[in-house]
């Protein structure tokens, strides 16, 4: 489920304030929930997270080092701020470490909550979840931010493959539109 800017700031608003961190820590990295919610404050050195998660048979773990935006390195930063290198950046309201059935509750509650008030273009979809904000943030960086597959790739710790296959509709129309750019070339006579 794509969630747009306005409903993922809907559902931030309406989740409690340690699950709309977790989500806002979502939204700024494009990280696989149970990635972010392994990550320690060690984790990040001040400028970039690291995130890590197990891919491939067998399973191996991978790491990566996710850039942040000014925004991103502010909000990350204040979740630092006070903590011990092992402690967990995100932790839920009694301080333990968020799990599954933890977000997913803490979701399914917030589109709940917003949906309730929301107008008919402003809900959320039912089927919305943490990793909406993973699929959002890639399609907005593909789309968006016409940032090249190779490097939402390479932040967001997936394959080349992996986006061409579930968002090749918004790498062509960034190129269509680059190429409709192009001033012409006179040909070589």
């Amino acid at each position: 489920v794509f969630l747009s800017p306005a409903q993922r700031k809907g559902l931030i608003d309406a989740a409690s304030p340690k699950a709309a961190a977790f989500l806002r820590g979502l939204e700024f990295s494009g990280a696989r929930p149970k990635e972010l919610a392994e990550a320690t404050v060690g984790d990040f050195d001040g400028q970039c997270v690291k995130l890590s998660h197990r891919k491939g048979r067998p399973p191996r773990l991978r790491s990566r080092y996710v850039v942040l935006d000014q925004d991103g390195l502010e909000f990350f930063k204040l979740q630092a701020n006070g903590k011990v290198a092992a402690a967990k950046l995100f932790t839920t309201t009694d301080g333990r470490p968020w799990r599954r059935d933890q977000w997913a509750q803490e979701v399914r509650s917030a589109i709940t909550s917003h949906n309730r008030t929301a107008r008919a273009d402003e809900r959320i979809p039912t089927g919305a979840s943490a990793y909406s904000f993973r699929h959002a943030r890639i399609s907005e960086l593909l789309q968006v931010y016409g940032v090249d597959p190779l490097t939402v790739a390479a932040q967001t710790g997936t394959s080349l493959r992996m986006i061409e296959r579930t968002y090749f509709k918004f790498i062509r129309s960034a190129m269509l539109e680059k190429l409709a750019n192009l001033k012409t070339r006179p040909s070589p006579e």
